[in-house]
């Protein structure tokens, strides 16, 4: 069973800054491409950012510049770097990995992910 544990979260006010980081605790599962979601009460699950093995990144329009995903394979973690947060930020935060390399579009869509964590709270306030 691939574990993933998602830690970073909090509240903060606009502008502020959070960093979540996502532990894949399965030494023997390679997850070839990493995906941060997030889900507001109400609303669907969306693709906020992804990255696969060779560094290749993508972002959901909304926080493109804000922002930024990485990883560390040898520790198999990955972060996602939020800055200037606004309150539509507001979700609860998900990372989630698949064995795969994904392309176009399909990176930020969550059904095409095998594993996920329980997520963490991000808020932030105006």
């Amino acid at each position: 069973q691939v574990q993933l544990a998602e830690s970073g979260g909090g509240s903060v006010q606009s502008g502020g800054s959070l960093r979540l980081s996502c532990v894949v605790s399965r030494h023997t599962y390679n997850p070839i491409t990493v995906g941060w979601f997030r889900q507001a009460p109400g609303k669907e699950r969306e693709g906020v950012a992804t990255i696969d093995d060779r560094g290749l990144t993508s972002y959901t329009d909304s926080v493109k510049g804000r922002f930024t995903i990485s990883q560390d394979n040898a520790q198999k973690t990955a972060y996602l770097q939020m800055n200037s947060l606004k309150p539509e930020d507001t979700a609860m935060y998900f990372c989630a990995v698949h064995s795969a390399r994904l392309y176009g579009s399909g990176r930020l869509l969550p059904q095409y992910y095998d594993y996920w964590g329980q997520g963490t709270q991000v808020t932030v306030s105006s």
